[in-house]
């Protein structure tokens, strides 16, 4: 007798089995609840000669990429990649909050009033952070500048771009720490970028966001 069978086959009193009927066609099953949606791709795994180890990255859409060396395994690298599910959730929850942060550029004709706004807001705060900081400021001009956020003369002249009323609050702050570091240090060596990390802790993110949103201010 085969295992599992639901009858026993040396039974003399059961009855021959009636012809099967014919089954009526079922109408498709509709989900319970609405399918989830993933809100990422699945990750991309790469291998590369060159590297040397596991390396995990998340793009600026959220998608992983997980870059394998040539002696690595498809399993050791999705082992690897399962362990930093929670770093890679942060860096998703970082990316999607810079995206938030964006600021389009103003429209032409908005241009007059925000330049107003400007020289009426970002001289007080710049003078403010000068006080928090012990620094002195000579003189603040608010100007049309092309290729930088703002500059620091040795006489403690800061010049600040218009286009700061724009950004974000913290990021605005560190443009204007940066200038008044200058008037500790017209460099811009290790200890220069030390005066402005012990000023800014976060300094390194608002450059990050100068670098990704700038050109659209």
């Amino acid at each position: 007798m085969q295992p599992g069978l639901p009858f026993d086959a040396s039974a003399s009193n059961l009855e021959p089995p009636s012809p099967l009927q014919p089954l009526e066609p079922l109408e498709p099953l509709e989900p319970l609840e609405p399918l989830e949606r993933q809100p990422y791709p699945p990750a991309v795994f790469v291998r590369h000669p060159r590297a040397r180890r596991y390396v995990v990255s998340v793009k600026e859409d959220g998608r992983v990429r997980v870059t394998l060396p040539r002696w690595g395994s498809m399993r050791e690298a999705r082992a690897f990649a399962g362990r930093l599910d929670a770093w890679i959730e942060r860096q998703r929850r970082r990316l999607e909050e810079e995206r938030l942060r964006r600021v389009p550029a103003p429209p032409d004709h908005l241009q007059p009033e925000i330049r107003a706004r400007a020289k009426c807001e970002l001289p007080p705060r710049l003078l403010e952070l000068a006080a928090e900081l012990g620094l002195v400021v000579s003189q603040v001009s608010v100007r049309n500048q092309r290729w930088r956020w703002g500059s620091c003369s040795p006489n403690g002249h800061v010049c600040l771009n218009w286009r700061l009323v724009n950004m974000p609050p913290w990021v605005r702050d560190y443009v204007m720490i940066h200038e008044l570091m200058h008037l500790r240090r017209m460099d811009h060596s290790k200890k220069f970028w030390k005066l402005v990390a012990q000023a800014c802790p976060d300094y390194e993110a608002a450059r990050r966001w100068l670098r990704e949103n700038g050109r659209t201010l």
